[in-house]
């Protein structure tokens, strides 16, 4: 019996030394977890300043992956309308001018009474020239020439929107040298038209781009050429009152013109 209790007490304390010894064992699990929850994360800001940085460095492309990432992961952020901003310069910058206009009418969308709205007129409006650039850098042919004459009214349309909801806007003075610009160009383009139509035979097509440029361009400098098209088209097409009316408009502007000496 004594035996017994002694192995007992032997038992005993195997086993609190057991457990003590367990206790003292570093929790690994625990310590996983902690790491876990310490583990430095990439904020949203640390992403926006790289996304930034990317962008400043001229890597545009990148830099609208990146922006895009940030506007998946915080759609609702305190940066998500910077965010938004950012990409729509980043595409116009990569000359993906169908996103960013896609881009700029989200915005504007869910921004209707934002203070940075004249800037998104602006940049649709500079969006909007680049496309007309871009086609009227390669023109061939007459339908190439209309399409290239949609983008250049839609940019005009999207300065004067600018100018007449934002007319105290820093944009608004760029704005209007732009829509002179534009105005000239599309007389120009539709003068190109004219001449084109002319070449053709369409004589009744090419006065009647003539009268239009008249009618929507007054004073621009492509005027006379207008008159010089309509002249020759109404002489061309038998319509002689036309015609004299045309030489009429035509000395009293331009006298020095060789189509009314």
């Amino acid at each position: 019996m004594h035996n017994l209790k002694n192995i007992g007490k032997a038992l005993c304390l195997t086993t609190l030394l057991s457990l003590t010894a367990c206790s003292s064992q570093p929790d690994v699990t625990a310590e996983n977890e902690s790491n876990d929850i310490i583990k430095p994360k990439r904020t949203a800001l640390t992403m926006y300043k790289d996304a930034k940085r990317t962008m400043d460095d001229g890597l545009y492309n990148r830099a609208i992956q990146l922006f895009n990432e940030l506007d998946s992961l915080f759609p609702f952020g305190p940066m998500s309308k910077q965010i938004q901003l950012d990409l729509i310069y980043a595409y116009y910058k990569s000359l993906k001018n169908a996103q960013a206009v896609a881009s700029i009418d989200r915005f504007i969308r869910l921004n209707p009474n934002d203070k940075d709205l004249d800037y998104v007129y602006f940049m649709r409006g500079l969006v909007n020239m680049g496309s007309d650039e871009n086609l009227f850098q390669d023109m061939f042919g007459i339908d190439r020439a209309d399409k290239s004459l949609e983008q250049a009214r839609e940019a005009f349309q999207n300065f004067k929107t600018l100018i007449e909801k934002f007319p105290e806007s820093k944009y608004a003075a760029d704005s209007r040298k732009r829509m002179t610009f534009l105005l000239d160009k599309m007389a120009r383009r539709e003068i190109y038209v004219a001449q084109y139509y002319m070449k053709q035979g369409a004589y009744l097509a090419a006065a009647n781009r003539g009268q239009y440029v008249l009618e929507n361009y007054p004073n621009s400098p492509r005027v006379e050429n207008a008159l010089e098209v309509m002249i020759e088209s109404y002489d061309q097409l038998g319509l002689m009152e036309m015609k004299n009316d045309s030489i009429t408009v035509m000395k009293l502007n331009y006298p020095d013109n060789e189509s009314v000496k």
